[in-house]
């Protein structure tokens, strides 16, 4: 397994941690407590540079596409899903029901929830993107306020509405 590095990064949702190797992310995770480290030495290679670019560009509204190499481990049926999330355009949402039909199992519906809250490289493999049928805002592993402010977000961008703030 290639070297792991992490960094941080302030984000306007929080503090955000980059991880991953020379070639690619590995994480980026919302973290409460810079001193809860799952692994990896600090430092920052090309890639984690170049995402903490991209981050900013997204949170300044100049980027509504991320165009960085990811891997996370997991089941074949996992990385269908996740590869899924990638194809849910910027400022649109889809739920968990027309996610599973997307990667061909109708009654997976729970299981492609699951495994959205397993995603480990948050913002951009876009699971906050996934919303309920009846439109409310489930689950998130940042919490559903920071789903909820990555959606409007976007959607102010998508609708060119201006704010102050």
């Amino acid at each position: 397994m290639p070297p792991l590095y992490y960094t941080y990064y302030q984000s306007p949702l929080g503090l955000l941690k980059i991880g991953g190797t020379d070639h690619y992310i590995a994480e980026l995770s919302f973290v409460d407590n810079k001193d809860n480290i799952s692994y990896g030495e600090p430092g920052v290679s090309d890639i984690i540079h170049e995402c903490t670019e991209q981050l900013i560009e997204f949170f300044n509204g100049k980027r509504k596409v991320f165009d960085l190499p990811v891997h996370q481990e997991g089941t074949d049926f996992q990385q269908k899903v996740w590869n899924e999330l990638l194809h849910i355009p910027f400022g649109k949402t889809i739920s968990y029901l027309d996610q599973a039909k997307r990667v061909g199992d109708v009654k997976a519906i729970r299981a492609v929830a699951t495994t959205n809250g397993k995603n480990k490289i948050a913002i951009i493999i876009p699971c906050h993107r996934v919303i309920g049928s009846d439109r409310s805002l489930t689950g998130y592993g940042g919490g559903v306020w920071r789903k909820k402010w990555l959606l409007q977000h976007e959607f102010r961008i998508t609708h060119g509405i201006q704010t102050l703030f």
